[in-house]
C-alpha cells in the first residue's frame, strides 16, 4: 500500500490515524486465523491469511489490506482481543 494514501486514511469508526503493521504482530494475526479463531466485527470468519493489515493507533482495532486496497469498512475490522 502506498505511503501517501496511509498518511490520509482513518478508521471508519473513531477517525483515529491507522498505521502498517509491523510483521510479528502480522505473524500472530495469521498464526490465530490459521487456527481458526478470528471473525471481523460483522460475524464473518477471516479464513485466508492476510499479507497487511492497519491497526488503529489504540491497537484495539485492525482492518485487512487485500491486494494492496485497504478495507475500511467498520464490520470488516478485527479486534485484537482475539489473537490473545
Amino acid at each position: 500500500m502506498d505511503d501517501e494514501l496511509l498518511n490520509l486514511i482513518v478508521c471508519p469508526e473513531t477517525r483515529a490515524p491507522l498505521e502498517r503493521a509491523e510483521s510479528v504482530f502480522l505473524a500472530k494475526v495469521n498464526d490465530a486465523i490459521r487456527r481458526g479463531g478470528v471473525r471481523n466485527r460483522g460475524g464473518d470468519l477471516v479464513s485466508k491469511p492476510l499479507d497487511e493489515v492497519l491497526v488503529r493507533m489504540d491497537r484495539l482495532v485492525f482492518y485487512p489490506v487485500i491486494e494492496g486496497i485497504p478495507v475500511l469498512l467498520v464490520d470488516e475490522g478485527i479486534e485484537t482481543s482475539q489473537l490473545e
